[in-house]
């Protein structure tokens, strides 16, 4: 059998590869380092089912699973591209939680205490975010598609990660929306926008959150907006029971 050998050849082949596939280039530059980690590893040697099961050992050793794992689908990828499945390795297992503690969830009560205590005090964009957040599943950074022709169209798509995904609004939270916009002047493009007419960031969006605990009586720790994409996933789940879909919705991989 002809001995494999991991080269230089052989690696700028595999980053030309994922290039053409479109990845990211934080998953590009990411997985160029994990393989060239792997290259570092062997120093030339002929590759084996034991050598690639060394390797893992060691980095058991050195990261947390989490991380092993996403160096190990590196070069489990690096593997198949070459034509050498026999060499692939299974990830460790990582115990995953059974339930989401209370302290650090935000219940469907405390969701509704945050909107209206946003409506008590006239801040009528933050508690629009917030429910367009927790209403369609949409993250943080994904909220400049919420502009008037999405909303008006009833589905905003939303590209992320070299992926392209429908986000779907509730005819309630259309109304809502539009009502809002109309009142601020916005007849076109993103809705959440600064008084400067620039798009909402995460600090924007996280201090004007932690603002309405208080007065809302829900913990600080429980209120960011990532929080409320898990409410979404949880609603949306018990409902329906397809993690599938749910994962199309978020835009995660399933």
């Amino acid at each position: 059998m002809k001995k494999r050998i991991v080269t230089k050849q052989a690696i700028e082949l595999f980053e030309k590869y994922l290039i053409e596939s479109e990845k990211a280039n934080a998953t590009l530059e990411k997985y160029k380092r994990d393989i060239r980690s792997f290259a570092e590893y062997v120093k030339g040697s002929p590759i084996n089912k034991a050598l690639v099961l060394d390797y893992k050992a060691s980095l058991e050793q050195t990261y947390t699973a989490r991380s092993a794992n996403s160096m190990l689908a590196a070069l489990n990828s690096f593997l198949r591209f070459l034509g050498w499945y026999d060499l692939c390795v299974k990830q460790f297992k990582i115990q995953r939680d059974a339930y989401c503690s209370e302290e650090k969830e935000l219940s469907r009560t405390e969701y509704e205490a945050i909107v209206k205590t946003a409506e008590r005090k006239n801040n009528q964009r933050i508690s629009l975010v917030v429910q367009t957040i927790c209403g369609t599943g949409i993250r943080v950074s994904e909220l400049s598609c919420i502009t008037v022709e999405a909303v008006r169209r009833g589905e905003a798509v939303v590209s992320c990660k070299g992926k392209t995904r429908k986000v779907f609004i509730v005819s309630s939270l259309r109304r809502k929306l539009l009502t809002y916009a109309d009142k601020q002047k916005i007849s076109s493009g993103i809705i959440f926008v600064t008084k400067s007419g620039k798009p909402l960031d995460r600090s924007n969006i996280w201090r004007e959150m932690k603002k309405l605990c208080l007065d809302a009586g829900v913990s600080p720790e429980k209120v960011f907006p990532h929080n409320l994409r898990h409410l979404f996933a949880r609603t949306f789940y018990g409902i329906e029971k397809d993690i599938a879909k749910l994962a199309d919705i978020l835009g995660h991989e399933a």
